[in-house]
């Protein structure tokens, strides 16, 4: 594993082994010997029998020697990768990390103040948005995305993010580019106040093509027992809070990938550059995901929030509905808030139907709490003054016999 401990680092480089014929890009087809080829027959000797010829070791005519460098894993490339990484894990440390020198495992104690501590877990990755960034050459910020989709996730629960890992999967490891996500993951970790303590950095010839990758991550956070955000609490009356979204987030780009494709032609084509809202097109789909933990945790050390919602896959008729009573609806109007305008244009582009955009992406809203109407504005403001763009865009009602636990009007 890559484990980032106090001014320690080490990497595993693992590698997908495959035949010594496949790997030398041979076939499994041997060389026709004749007479006196086979080693230890001399030539003149007696032809042997078909049987015989069969079973004989074929030749070798390339007999160098292999290497792994040589069979697609360089070694010496995954050691620089090591010093790059160093001084990025580093600024991720906070309480709670042991040092150690070379372990197979990270070590993490809890924070003493935690009185009755309740761990809480999360994996995700990025998803097609990964396409993008092969064909716009940008992957600075997918590390960002990587760790958000995990830290969000857990703190909808109440948790804070403690630690994270990562998995970095190649064929062929491009040392620039590996850095280039990792220093992005160390950002995300750093806006999240999780310590980077690990991750792995596998190179597997053959098992992705030249210049693209794959990503996983892994967050580990805490909550006071007594502190868990479930939603039970939910009810009638409570109003439903929104905080901004930066974009389409890491959701739904198969379906942004095909606009993409419809508008302009391709998904690295020039009309990528062309001016959307004073940003490209390509900086409007490719912005990192925001990550809420700070605010969002200062927020809930002042006053209580009875339910919140990550709005990833499945947009927020999908989402909201996670933290519900079965006896409760949210009713979310859509004039509330600001709709991103990468949202219009794929909207437009794609002429995607408004109930299929509600299902698929953000819309705009990144996270979703639920508070008592007593407390609501109070909330808004204490978001705001957090640098929030936080707004009131609904209300939880009785749900209907039959009817939808979430509806955008």
């Amino acid at each position: 594993m890559r484990e980032a401990g106090r001014g320690t680092l080490t990497v595993t480089i693992a590698a997908f082994e495959r035949p010594f014929y496949a790997a030398r890009g041979r076939g499994l087809s041997r060389p026709r010997l004749g007479l006196g080829e086979f080693p230890g027959v001399p030539a003149g000797a007696p032809a042997l029998s078909a049987r015989k010829r069969a079973m004989a070791p074929p030749s070798r005519p390339d007999a160098s020697p292999l290497s792994y460098k040589a069979a697609g894993v360089d070694i010496d490339a995954g050691d620089a990768l090591v010093e790059r990484i160093k001084p990025l894990a580093r600024r991720t440390l906070r309480e709670g990390v042991l040092t150690g020198i070379g372990g197979f495992g990270a070590l993490f104690e809890v924070p003493k103040r935690y009185r009755e501590p309740v761990l809480v877990s999360g994996t995700d990755g990025v998803g097609t948005k990964l396409r993008m960034a092969f064909a716009l050459n940008r992957h600075d910020t997918v590390g960002i995305d990587l760790v958000a989709m995990s830290v969000n996730d857990i703190l909808v629960q109440g948790a804070e993010p403690l630690f994270f890992l990562d998995y970095f999967a190649c064929g062929r490891l491009d040392v620039d580019t590996a850095a280039s996500v990792v220093g992005g993951i160390a950002q995300g970790c750093e806006q999240a106040g999780c310590a980077l303590i690990g991750g792995e950095t596998a190179e597997m010839p053959d098992m992705y093509p030249d210049g693209e990758y794959d990503l996983a991550g892994f967050a580990v956070g805490a909550v006071e027992k007594s502190a868990i955000i479930d939603g039970k609490t939910i009810m009638p009356g409570d109003v439903v809070i929104g905080l901004a979204s930066s974009g389409v987030h890491s959701n739904g780009y198969s379906l942004v990938r095909r606009v993409i494709e419809r508008a302009c032609g391709s998904v690295d084509a020039p009309d990528l550059q062309k001016d959307l809202d004073g940003r490209s097109l390509a900086d409007a789909v490719m912005a990192p995901t925001r990550i809420y933990v700070k605010p969002v945790l200062a927020l809930l050390a002042e006053m209580p929030v009875k339910g919140i919602a990550h709005i990833t896959g499945g947009g927020l008729v999908e989402n909201v509905p996670r933290v519900l009573p079965v006896s409760c609806q949210a009713v979310l109007e859509q004039s509330a808030w600001r709709r991103p305008a990468i949202f219009d244009w794929l909207q437009r582009e794609g002429s995607i139907e408004t109930a299929e955009m509600h299902r698929v992406f953000n819309c705009g809203i990144g996270m979703v709490l639920v508070v008592d109407a007593s407390r609501a504005q109070a909330c808004v403001d204490r978001l705001r003054a957090l640098g929030e763009t936080a707004e009131r865009i609904g209300s939880i009602v009785a749900r209907p016999e039959g009817a939808p636990a979430t509806i955008v009007i």
